[in-house]
């Protein structure tokens, strides 16, 4: 996007001020997000323009109506309890001149703003225990403060996204099909899925026995979806809100042991080296128990560490499958890169399964 292009997205909503500047922004595999600057009497204010990706989300507006109400409610409880610096705490969608919270280009791109918050930063590699502590305690209090969310129930923006059984029979079907020609280089990744389809039943048949509740989760809680005070180190605000949907709290702690238990790249090129580090998950699950521990049931806190092999699994799956279909789905940067991304997830699934008994202690 050059800049003329995102000066005509932002004429859109309701900025003020005067163009200064844009860049693109961020490392998230789905959306287009770019930072831009406007000039205003009170001094430089900056926004984020996202780009939704409607091939992923073909229904923009039922993301923005579940974001909305997500935000509207979070910054309500955050003032009740007298938290002051709001738009360090809570996204606040900036809407268009008309009073939407979407524009729609004439091209048919969907477009959202948000303020950008100040003083935040994100990481793709967890540096510390105490960093994986205080990630894992902001998506804790996020679930525990959305616990009182009004209904009615939220929609499913990506339906089945964390049903592991239906992503095993999605990657099963492309590993038959093989439309790019690609399977005869990654037999070992796609024999080694193969050979653990068990952990695709490991949530879904406590949750079909109704000994896991449905909650109100976010659903994609990578390290790099919380913003860490730049100074502090303190988690300010969860980002990252397309997925926010009805789920198990079990996806979200899940999803942290995948991206936050170990200090390796989620693609990296030689997996002999993934490992989980015992005081990066300690950290997980200390900050998300100080979180959420009052209202998990004793089911839920039993599988926390289950919870973390199964989401990595079935990502593994996704990032494997997305290789085998011609990269359609995860942004790549080089040939390969989905298939390095499955082979790390399969091989932190098999330090997670390797060190559950040193682990499991953590999260009682």
């Amino acid at each position: 996007m050059s800049h003329e292009d995102l000066q005509t997205v932002g004429r859109e909503f309701a900025l003020g001020g005067a163009f200064q500047s844009a860049e693109r922004y961020g490392s998230g595999h789905i959306n287009d997000t770019y930072k831009v600057v406007y000039e205003t009497e009170e001094g430089p204010v900056s926004y984020l323009h996202q780009r939704i990706n409607q091939e992923i989300f073909p229904q923009p507006h039922l993301v923005m109506e579940n974001i909305d109400r997500v935000t509207a409610h979070l910054q309500a409880s955050f003032a009740a309890k007298g938290v002051t610096d709001l738009d360090r705490r809570c996204l606040r969608v900036i809407p268009t001149g008309e009073g939407e919270n979407l524009y729609l280009a004439p091209d048919g791109a969907a477009w959202r703003t948000y303020h950008f918050v100040a003083g935040g930063a994100t990481y793709d590699v967890v540096a510390s225990p105490a960093m994986a502590e205080e990630a894992a305690r902001a998506f804790g209090q996020f679930q525990a403060m959305l616990l009182d969310l009004p209904g009615p129930r939220l929609h499913e923006t990506i339906p089945n996204f964390h049903h592991t059984p239906s992503r095993l029979a999605q990657f099963e079907a492309v590993v038959g099909e093989d439309p790019m020609g690609r399977k005869e280089g990654c037999e070992e990744a796609v024999s080694w899925a193969m050979d653990n389809r068990e952990f695709a039943e490991k949530l879904w048949g406590p949750w079909e026995a109704g000994a896991i509740p449905e909650r109100v989760t976010h659903n994609d809680t990578k390290l790099n979806n919380v913003l860490l005070d730049e100074v502090t180190g303190e988690a300010l605000c969860v980002i990252d809100l397309e997925t926010v949907m009805p789920g198990l709290s079990l996806y979200d702690f899940g999803d942290l042991v995948r991206t936050a238990s170990h200090r390796c790249a989620e693609d990296e090129q030689d997996p002999s080296g993934v490992k989980v580090d015992p005081e990066l998950f300690a950290g997980l699950a200390r900050g998300y128990l100080d979180a959420a521990g009052s209202f998990l049931n004793e089911t839920e806190r039993g599988l926390l560490l289950e919870s973390g092999i199964v989401i990595t699994y079935e990502t593994g799956l996704r990032f494997l499958g997305d290789h085998l279909s011609g990269d359609q789905y995860f942004r790549i940067h080089r040939e390969g890169q989905n298939l390095d991304r499955a082979r790390t997830q399969f091989a932190l699934v098999e330090s997670l399964s390797g060190q559950a008994e040193t682990l499991i202690g953590d999260t009682q």
